[in-house]
């Protein structure tokens, strides 16, 4: 991001270097886009500023790689693909500031005085308190209203001739139009918003904005590079999950602005808007409107926006929408509506309608959906009025993702509906939305409601979310080859899937290969004994990470066939790919894994246990092959166990095959809690290197008497 102080600290490098006398000479030069030529036979400490594109540097005689002759290079980029780019043997993010120095800043350019500041740019900062420095109370009072609400003033102007530009300069510099627009869409959301790149998605296929993609998920798999882009970029920030995005109120000013003046764009979302913003002339022009995370007591009765596309509404919960207020939208393709009380046949005459999202409304007249034949996105989240779906959405023959998650009060989906939705790839029920699944063969509800067997006609279906209530419902054929993403939540509580249950449930699913699932999360069942049985570990060849929580019971992540609990049985193709263990409060866990076959876990990286009671060793004898690639090893709270990893003698054929040494890619060892914990090491090590350990945290390891192998610590 311009602005952050990229350029004020690596003169300060520069300052310093010289100050120590660590180079002959320091040369700075500002390339922007259009690099100078550098030459020099010097030892050197040259620093590029403002770097925009990978620069040659032999071609502005820049000594590198093996011929630097002590030259060494600092350079400054707001594009992280550069320093990928000029094999940057080091990177540092340089963030915006938190908002304690922020203010600490603001006062010392405003003369030391008592204000606040909704700044965080060094530059923008420096700018706003250099101007108000000697100024009555009045007009710091009003210069932070002004900057607060990010409104035009003098001070604003200022920042403009700055940090705008160099904003825009960001932005202009992004290469694709359809990233572009994905930036532009996030300044819809209200400032200092947490943006779901889920909702990015909807909107972006509503829009339009991937026409050349053939499903809702081909189009997410566009996004995401496109997000990650622009945080390469630094026009978007990262948050805590990877699900969502932030983005800084200047760069969304910037945003507003373009997507005004470029695309018709009009924002007021988050402002507090309790009335309609303008008159309605104001809005002819309009492509997308965005009012959201605002409360509207009244609309118009009706808006003229014959170019408008896009239109985001949050209003008061009993505000009902004017019969009348879509007619004047002929080309609207995505609502989102919050809040209210909507009758659909308001929106007979919107026929070009592509997404539609109602959440937390109050719908009539759902039965005029069949109108809308060109809808591709379906969502009627959270909305309590609805107690059953009219049967006429199975006439939405383009609809691709139906969303009724949060529907407490949905009780009837008729049957065949969902079978009748050819193209949907995107099912999301949820686990406090509809329940009422129809056991094939029974009379439980009359025959009147949908059943899983419905599912399977769903060639396209990618992605499903439903609670099934009883075991009953599931179908001998519920089968999904093509799923990439699930959430089936089975019974009424977590003491319901029990062993037995897990038992008859797998055998049916273990026909199937679950060729791209990758992870899974919250497994918390008070019964569970094992995770998997057998054949199951080969139908999930892309399987990276497991959690498991809480299962007082667990014993064994696989259990054999026989039913020998105190055995786990492994297959040369069972789990190729997994990589991260996660097992907290399982006090009956006795083993991560047991007399494995060859190939098993063999790249494993990361494992963590804590709160394990009964485990004595974590890696067994004949888990050789799952210390080879393993990076991270974690253990806390384990009161029972005694070593963590268990070595044998290598035979012939083990000696043959192992390249590296065991353990030679081990980063991070920490050993917590552990208080019968007697050694690291159990058997020969004359094998192991501990040539990547860079961590090593012991802590109320008593009885622990050595750490590093004695026949080779000279490899740690």
């Amino acid at each position: 991001m311009g602005g952050v102080g990229k350029t004020t600290l690596v003169k300060e490098v520069g300052r310093k270097a010289k100050e120590l006398q660590l180079f002959d000479e320091v040369s700075m030069a500002t390339l922007s886009q259009n690099p100078n030529r550098l030459k020099t036979e010097k030892k050197m400490l040259i620093i590029l500023d403002d770097v925009w594109k990978r620069i040659e540097l032999e071609e502005i005689g820049v000594p590198f790689d093996d011929d630097h002759r002590g030259c060494k290079i600092l350079l400054t980029t707001r594009l992280e693909h550069v320093c990928s780019s000029m094999k940057c043997q080091q990177k540092v993010f340089l963030r915006v500031l938190p908002e304690d120095e922020a203010l600490v800043l603001f006062r010392i350019n405003a003369g030391l005085r008592d204000g606040d500041s909704t700044l965080n740019t060094p530059i923008a900062l420096m700018t706003v308190g250099r101007a108000l420095r000697d100024q009555p109370s009045v007009q710091w009072e009003v210069a932070f209203e002004e900057l607060k609400n990010s409104k035009s003033s003098r001070h604003m102007e200022q920042i403009d001739k700055i940090v705008y530009a160099r904003l825009k300069l960001s932005y202009d510099y992004l290469k694709h139009k359809e990233t572009k627009l994905c930036f532009l869409l996030c300044c819809l959301f209200p400032k200092d918003y947490n943006i779901p790149i889920e909702d990015l998605t909807r909107y972006a296929v509503g829009y339009g904005l991937y026409e050349d993609v053939k499903s809702i998920d081909d189009a997410r798999k566009q996004v995401y590079p496109g997000i990650q882009d622009l945080k390469a970029h630094s026009t978007l920030l990262g948050t805590e999950t990877e699900e969502h995005v932030k983005m800084h109120y200047l760069v969304r000013d910037v945003a507003i602005e373009r997507a005004s003046s470029e695309y018709g764009f009009m924002v007021k979302a988050g402002i507090g808007l309790k009335k309609w913003p303008m008159s309605n002339k104001s809005f002819e022009s309009c492509t997308t409107i965005s009012l959201m995370g605002n409360k509207l007591a009244e609309l118009p009765e009706g808006l003229v926006c014959p170019q408008l596309k896009v239109l985001l509404l949050e209003q008061d919960d009993g505000l009902n929408v004017p019969d009348r207020f879509f007619e004047g939208m002929k080309e609207i393709e995505v609502l989102s509506l919050k809040g209210g009380c909507l009758s659909l046949q308001s929106l007979e005459l919107s026929t070009k309608l592509q997404s539609l999202v109602l959440m937390e409304c109050e719908c009539k007249d759902l039965i005029s959906l069949r109108k809308l034949q060109g809808l591709k996105i379906l969502g009627l989240m959270s909305c309590l009025s609805i107690k059953e779906l009219p049967d006429e959405i199975g006439e939405l023959k383009e609809l691709r993702l139906l969303d009724v998650t949060g529907c407490q009060r949905l009780r009837r989906i008729p049957v065949n509906l969902i079978g009748r939705l050819k193209k949907l790839e995107e099912l999301l029920i949820g686990q406090f939305s509809f329940q009422g699944w129809d056991v094939v063969g029974c009379d439980s509800t009359g025959g009147m409601n949908a059943n899983l067997t419905e599912l399977n006609s769903l060639s396209n279906l990618v992605v499903l979310s439903v609670k099934i209530p009883k075991l009953e419902c599931i179908p001998e054929d519920f089968v999904f080859p093509r799923l990439l993403k699930y959430e089936i939540i089975l019974g009424n509580g977590a003491t319901s899937l029990n062993v037995k249950t897990f038992e008859q449930l797998f055998p049916t699913v273990s026909q199937i290969a679950f060729m791209r699932v990758k992870g899974l999360k919250n497994i918390d069942l008070d019964k569970l004994t094992f995770i998997f049985p057998p054949s199951l570990s080969r139908s999930l060849p892309q399987l990276q990470t497991l959690e498991v929580e809480n299962c007082r019971e667990l014993k064994h992540i696989i259990r054999e066939k026989d039913g020998d609990e105190r055995k786990i049985i492994a297959r040369s193709l069972g789990f190729p790919k997994f990589k991260t263990v996660y097992i907290s409060r399982c006090g009956k866990l006795e083993l991560l894994s047991s007399d494995q076959r060859k190939g098993f876990l063999q790249r494993l990286e990361f494992v963590e246990v804590k709160d394990c009671g009964d485990i004595c060793t974590l890696f067994s004898a004949k888990l050789r092959q799952a210390l080879k690639n393993l990076k991270s090893v974690k253990i806390l709270s384990c009161k029972s166990l005694e070593g963590v990893f268990e070595l044998e003698e290598e035979d012939e054929e083990s000696k043959e095959e192992e390249e590296m040494p065991l353990l030679s890619s081990l980063t991070r060892l920490e050993l917590q809690g552990l208080p019968e914990l007697k050694c690291i090491w159990k058997g020969p090590t004359g094998h192991v290197s501990l040539r990547s350990l860079i961590h090593l945290n012991l802590r109320f390891v008593h009885k622990l008497t050595s750490t590093v192998p004695q026949s080779k610590s000279t490899t740690a």
